[in-house]
């Protein structure tokens, strides 16, 4: 497997790989990188379909890209997903995927041409007071010598920063930035997350940093991510004659690691109630999806609380990476990751309107109309003011496809499940559906007098804890999580969050894709380039433009300088007047 940029790689269609017609393959879960592996296999893998068993333990595909109706229940989205155009990987495969709304179009161009059409931005990131706006005015407000410990961190080497918090690199200079609103709420880090990741964040997504107060820089699709993304992958794969084995549990994988050689042997895995073994020789790839960002996830309903489950099932995702990982130290150290929930939960919840009366208040602060079918609130809107962290956002409306016209879905999350609420005086662990969105209505303003009343009657709310949800955020180091493909490894991968890659980063669609992508390339030895990850941190116009505008547009000259440092600034200056280097510093208003 190898690495490659440009269209000619890009266009190009691979050769069938040697010996691929005698071998099979076997994928555990179904999520997105499961799905994406499944997809890679039959297109460039050219693997017959029916030679490709995907096993999933729940009735339904797609992992953490759900978005479900349940019955005397209602819509749950447990999460939303924010797109990049420079998501190489995830592109590279729907271009391929046929949309299952339109005839002879792909995923990607329905999505391009929806955002093209539909750009989206915010016209408020955040709030106070109870629905004013807290006129963060595209501001990241933050002081030069915070801006400097960005930049620290920006060029700190990866070995040095193992195991670290955020805490350990950034204090209040950072930390109560509005820059720092922006990004924990955007992304879900916490303070005590891992340094780590957050260099590779800020690295990954450089050339986005002016999109980040108005989100300008990201893309949604059309309806909920299940239905956006997995239901197309499904149809697609169903097309190829790929085999779908659903209550399907994957307890273990058993290997042999003698003499420095890895081949998985055996699947063990329950099926109806009964266990099972399939035997594995090294024509029969294994694609194991470890650990499991929504692992132990629960929903309530409208007048039940979620349950705060933590235990590690026999059978999970957590479960059976330990029992991979007791057998060879490079498949990880799950514990890294799973040991603390409290540092690893938040919670979600779907607010389903059911008459007009909370639409004002939406639109008093998205101020966009939320039934146009465009871009609505354009993003979250942060409560700065809210003990919970309370984030709320709008997509593009209906969500669903089965939507009634009339009403809206609102997906709400708060970052701190511990912390009484402002309004409903509990921890948003402990409040029904109907307390959050109580809580909700009290933070966009709606009268006291008619917040119970609204909630209770005027909108369906479900809550869904997740225990786990962050947990590949932890602070870690170098062989916390295994490579797609260990060393010595003949038959088998690692899919998914918990997968290590170069470069990359975690909670984003195109990591799962992109080890989907590595894993059959590197099995199959597919003589065609996976699309390197998008190279911004190495383009000066780009550090130049994200420099600048992590000032908010100040110059560098007029950044607080000593003496001396200014007698250096001005002598630089005299030195690449007149040159290619003063113009391009003046072109990104460096200078």
């Amino acid at each position: 497997m190898y690495y490659s940029s440009g269209n000619y790689e890009a266009f190009a269609r691979p050769l069938k790989p040697e010996g691929v017609d005698g071998k099979s393959a076997y994928i555990v879960g179904s999520g997105l990188a499961a799905l994406a592996a499944a997809c890679f296999l039959v297109r460039d893998g050219q693997m017959a379909g029916k030679h490709v068993h995907v096993l999933e333990k729940d009735p339904i595909p797609g992992g953490a890209c759900d978005g479900y109706q349940y019955e005397n229940v209602g819509y749950v989205m447990r999460g939303g997903r924010e797109m990049d155009n420079h998501f190489e990987c995830m592109w590279d495969l729907f271009r391929s995927v046929p949309s299952i709304e339109t005839e002879g179009v792909s995923v990607l161009d329905e999505y391009y041409w929806l955002n093209k059409e539909d750009p989206n931005y915010s016209l408020c990131r955040a709030t106070l007071n109870r629905g004013e706006d807290a006129n963060t005015e595209g501001k990241f407000d933050i002081s030069d010598k915070g801006a400097m410990e960005i930049m620290k961190l920006f060029f700190t080497a990866n070995e040095e920063l193992q195991d670290k918090r955020i805490t350990d690199v950034f204090d209040s200079e950072v930390l109560d930035s509005n820059f720092w609103m922006y990004w924990r709420t955007m992304f879900a880090f916490e303070n005590w997350h891992s340094a780590l990741e957050m260099k590779l964040y800020i690295q990954r997504f450089i050339h986005h940093i002016g999109g980040l107060p108005d989100f300008k820089a990201l893309r949604f699709t059309k309806y909920n991510q299940y239905e956006s993304m997995i239901l197309p992958m499904i149809k697609y794969l169903e097309g190829f004659g790929v085999q779908f084995h659903y209550g399907v549990k994957v307890v273990n994988v058993k290997f042999d690691c003698a003499g420095g050689k890895k081949q998985a042997t055996s699947i063990e895995l329950i099926r109806d109630g009964k266990e099972e073994n399939i035997d594995l020789t090294e024509n029969d790839l294994v694609f194991i999806t470890n650990g499991g960002c929504v692992e132990n996830s629960t929903i309530g309903d409208q007048n039940t609380p979620a349950d705060y489950q933590t235990a590690i099932k026999a059978g999970g995702g957590w479960d059976m990476w330990r029992k991979i990982a007791a057998q060879d130290k490079s498949f990880g150290r799950p514990d890294k990751f799973c040991y603390d929930p409290e540092q690893t939960n938040w919670m979600s919840a779907t607010v389903n309107t059911l008459d007009q009366r909370i639409v004002p208040y939406i639109q008093n602060i998205c101020k966009r109309d939320p039934f146009s079918g465009k871009v609505v609130t354009g993003g979250i809107v942060t409560v700065k003011d809210s003990s919970w962290l309370l984030s709320w956002t709008i997509n593009r409306q209906p969500q669903f496809r089965n939507q009634p016209k009339d009403q809206l879905l609102v997906w709400v999350y708060g970052l701190f499940s511990d912390k009484p609420g402002d309004y409903v005086k509990k921890p948003m662990r402990d409040c029904t559906g109907k307390e959050i969105c109580m809580e909700w209505l009290y933070h966009i303003g709606v009268p006291e007098k008619e917040i119970e009343d609204m909630a209770e009657n005027g909108a369906n709310t479900v809550p869904c804890m997740m225990p786990y949800i962050t947990a590949f955020f932890m602070p870690r180091a170098y062989g916390d999580r295994p490579d797609v493909v260990p060393q010595g490894a003949v038959n088998f991968a690692f899919l998914g969050q918990f997968a290590e890659t170069k470069r990359d980063t975690i909670f984003t669609t195109e990591y799962s894709i992109r080890t989907g992508m590595e894993a059959v390339y590197t099995l199959l030895n597919i003589d065609r380039g996976v699309p390197e990850v998008w190279g911004s941190v190495y383009d000066v116009r780009d550090l130049l433009n994200a420099t600048v505008q992590l000032r908010d547009g100040k110059k560098a000259t007029d950044m607080k300088l000593g003496f001396v440092e200014k007698i250096v600034v001005k002598e630089a200056l005299k030195k690449i007047a007149g040159t290619d280097i003063e113009k391009l510093l003046n072109e990104y208003h460096v200078i």
